[in-house]
């Protein structure tokens, strides 16, 4: 789940957006650099950054991450963004007097999170609300509350096992998800119509719980083997997967009907499927 807003530094708007699960802010790269600088030309003074700090240019791309966020035209598009620890590692590249106030902005900006890491329960609260405003049903809104919290653990598990990239993460939940429900994430999104969009914010209740239970037999089979390769890792994914999958035959026996919907959040009341058994 992400969340964008909009956050001011001296008069000046910053675009941000809320990465739920990762419990992170992403700031727009663009905006941060234009602020410090006062380039007339942010995108240009990028470029020249980056030539006169190899370093910061050889790590380029996994400082910075592809986060949609609205543009000055009202238009939604992927944009270079950076979380805090990022951002700041852009700002040691930038000769600004803005550099300490910036990063006291940045902690301020942080510090709103604290209170929910310390208090999960308003974590929490702040997520039921994000779905509730968007007219999810509370009965979704609850398991996806769980999915989130269960997704956490298993890529902590992942960083635990020495998983860094985004790219890795991306296969390992493509192998356990290919395992339960027999597509890959992308050809999952499009069954269900999607692009960009999150796919788990386009599940049925039946289907977060699924994929939650891959999630969670494959966090609990990884910390038990503690696997040390990637392939190994790959393993266990489509171990916990195949779990679920068993789930996953057993509950469409009941139903008489495949649990693997098209249905999507252009339907929010009918994500909460409430089907009964077929007939013998």
């Amino acid at each position: 789940m992400t969340e964008n807003k909009i956050k001011v530094f001296e008069s000046r708007q910053i675009r941000t957006s809320w990465n739920a699960e990762e419990e992170e802010w992403y700031f727009s790269v663009v905006d941060v650099v234009e602020v410090l600088t006062d380039s007339s030309d942010p995108k240009q003074y990028i470029k020249k950054m980056r030539s006169r700090d190899a370093a910061l240019a050889d790590k380029w791309g996994t400082i910075c991450t592809p986060v949609e966020m609205t543009g000055l035209d009202g238009k939604r598009r992927k944009i270079q963004a950076a979380n805090t620890k990022n951002i700041l590692r852009i700002i040691q590249s930038i000769p600004s007097p803005k550099a300490e106030p910036f990063k006291l902005w940045l902690a301020q900006v942080g510090s709103e999170r604290l209170d929910e890491i310390a208090d999960p329960e308003k974590a929490i609260l702040r997520g039921a609300a994000f779905y509730r405003a968007k007219g999810y049903p509370e009965g979704w809104i609850n398991q996806r509350l769980q999915t989130i919290e269960m997704r956490r653990e298993l890529t902590d598990e992942w960083k635990a096992r020495g998983i860094e990239r985004e790219k890795d993460y991306a296969i390992l939940t493509n192998e356990m998800t290919k395992a339960w429900s027999g597509l890959t994430v992308q050809e999952y999104k499009q069954v269900k119509g999607l692009h960009k969009e999150n796919l788990r914010d386009n599940m049925t209740n039946i289907e977060l719980v699924l994929n939650m239970l891959a999630e969670v037999t494959t966090t609990a089979i990884s910390r038990q083997e503690q696997p040390e390769t990637f392939e190994e890792n790959k393993s266990v994914a489509r171990r916990g997967g195949k779990v679920a999958k068993n789930a996953r035959t057993d509950i469409e026996t009941q139903l008489g009907q495949s649990v693997i919907s098209p249905l999507n959040a252009d339907n929010k009341p009918a994500l909460e499927i409430k089907a009964t058994p077929a007939e013998d």
